[in-house]
């Protein structure tokens, strides 16, 4: 079917005319022989100065009214031509509901992705970070140009959307802009959040996701292992600045506190409990999520060391971020560590090698981690070979203990 098929006229609603003799004007959009729909277009002309689905004349009036219905006329022909672009069987009535959905600005996604990213951003500061807000944007920018290159569409209603559309972004994605599959991930993964949103919102009654799972890139170890963690802690590295990072990479691995929560502990998060064992109690500053960690040897002597360095209370000099991550590669070269090491995978070591493995429940990990969920702590939690062995070794002496075997 092609736009000559589709055909909108207007008309008066003359049985509910008001005293001046005022009409409202109803539309009326046709889709083939079959497909008919009508509703109101939102204003009223005397019947005096209407003729044929116009306005006669040529007031100012009777232009703006006719300028305003060729405009109406203008936008179902699109919509219908955008529609039938991305799949078949579009019908008036889906045409009346996207033109009556968009003048709303609530059933469309790229309209819904704006407000999203609008109500984010004041919640940045209070229970969200601006990290968070720019990955939202970014993957905006993703979906309107995906929208834009292979529909030539600015928005979509939300009934458009199938598990085939998102199959197709993937693709774009991959072959079009060609980026790494951990990207890939990230912008779905925020797509997809968008999508949930607007189900909960009761704009959608099923899941174009549902059964879709972006490729992801083979994992990499992201933490220490114990004779890494050795090297770092020994090997000289004749350089003021790279010991101050070494510092303060260990003191991440062994508190798990990441990099923007430890640039704001300050003295008043020190606490000391009736044992005598020192604890940080503070809260994330990426959620605002209570954590609280007691101290081993290692972040005490650290703490010592950096002691009053810093103005305002701060406990620790840090760095910037970037200038961390290039100081950790240096350290890493130096002591003879062959893969790359960020200053995230403290908090995973911590995570692994230091309480994990050394038998702290999962679910007291997550609480010092500051984690709302422990499923969110299962990321950090890659059990390692000496964990494993242990844990066998441990079952194997209990089923000893109660079983014997006759031989």
């Amino acid at each position: 079917m092609n736009q000559a098929d589709v055909k909108v006229s207007f008309y008066l609603k003359k049985s509910e005319a008001d005293a001046k003799g005022n009409c409202p004007v109803m539309a009326r959009l046709n889709v083939g022989k079959y497909s008919e729909t009508a509703f109101s277009v939102k204003m009223s002309v005397p019947h005096t100065m209407w003729h044929s689905g116009r306005a006669t004349g040529k007031s100012v009036a009777a232009r703006e009214i006719n300028r305003l219905l060729d405009e109406i006329r203008a936008s179902a022909l699109h919509i219908y031509q955008e529609q039938s672009a991305i799949r078949e069987g579009v019908t008036a009535e889906d045409v009346k509901c996207l033109l009556l959905g968009m003048a709303s600005g609530q059933q469309t996604l790229m309209s819904y992705f704006r407000t999203f990213i609008k109500n984010f951003e004041k919640r940045v500061g209070v229970n969200r970070v601006a990290g968070s807000l720019r990955a939202y944007k970014y993957a905006y920018m993703h979906v309107e140009k995906f929208l834009n290159e292979k529909y030539k569409l600015t928005d979509i209603p939300f009934t458009a959307l199938d598990r085939s559309f998102i199959e197709k972004y993937d693709l774009h994605l991959r072959t079009d802009c060609h980026l790494a599959l951990g990207t890939i991930v990230h912008l779905t993964t925020s797509f997809r959040t968008i999508i949930n949103e607007a189900i909960a919102d009761g704009i959608l009654t099923f899941n174009p996701f549902w059964g879709y799972e972006p490729e992801r890139p083979q994992r990499e170890q992201k933490y220490l292992t114990a004779e890494e963690l050795e090297l770092m802690m020994t090997t000289p590295l004749h350089n003021a600045r790279l010991y101050i990072v070494r510092d303060l990479f260990l003191f991440s691995c062994y508190t798990g506190i990441s990099y923007g929560d430890m640039c704001m502990l300050t003295k008043e998060d020190l606490v000391t409990d009736e044992e005598g064992t020192l604890w940080i109690r503070t809260s994330r500053k990426k959620t605002k999520v209570e954590y609280e960690v007691p101290l081993l040897d290692v972040p005490i002597h650290i703490l010592k060391k950096y002691r009053d360095v810093e103005p305002n209370g701060k406990l620790l000099p840090m760095y910037c971020n970037s200038d961390v991550n290039l100081s950790l590669k240096k350290i890493a070269a130096i002591c003879g560590i062959e893969r790359r090491i960020v200053f995230h995978a403290a908090r995973h070591t911590y995570a692994t090698e230091i309480t994990l493995s050394h038998g702290v429940p999962l679910e007291t990990v997550s609480k010092m981690l500051g984690h709302t969920r422990v499923d969110t702590t299962q990321i950090y939690a890659k059990v390692t070979d000496d964990k494993i062995n242990a844990d066998t070794k441990r079952l194997d002496n209990k089923i000893s203990e109660r079983f014997t075997i006759a031989i």
